[in-house]
């Protein structure tokens, strides 16, 4: 992952009700949620959330899926990982050096 890459990333997640999203969905894991089992569990009008919810897809953070007349969404684990592990990849490197 490239500082780019990352730095959208996290923007995407800079807002609180897109990380409330992001987690809320890590929280019903790969089966994901329909849209408005997330407006039901987060409280977000639907115009917010569906605001929301393309950032984060554009972003790269949410896999949209349609189902039938519904959408389903889930987090982008893979996508995640990839962000935490960039944060961390140099934890610690100049505590050598020092």
């Amino acid at each position: 992952m490239v500082l780019e890459e990352a730095a959208q990333g996290f923007a995407a997640l800079g807002s609180e009700s897109r990380l409330q999203v992001v987690l809320t969905l890590v929280k019903a894991g790969h089966t994901g949620l329909a849209v408005g089992d997330i407006q039901s569990r987060t409280g977000m009008a639907a115009s917010t959330l569906a605001h929301h919810l393309k950032f984060l897809s554009s972003a790269g953070l949410v896999l949209q899926e349609k189902d039938g007349r519904s959408v389903i969404n889930r987090a982008a684990f893979d996508h995640l990982e990839n962000l935490a592990g960039f944060i961390l990849k140099e934890c610690c490197a100049d505590e050598n050096g020092v």
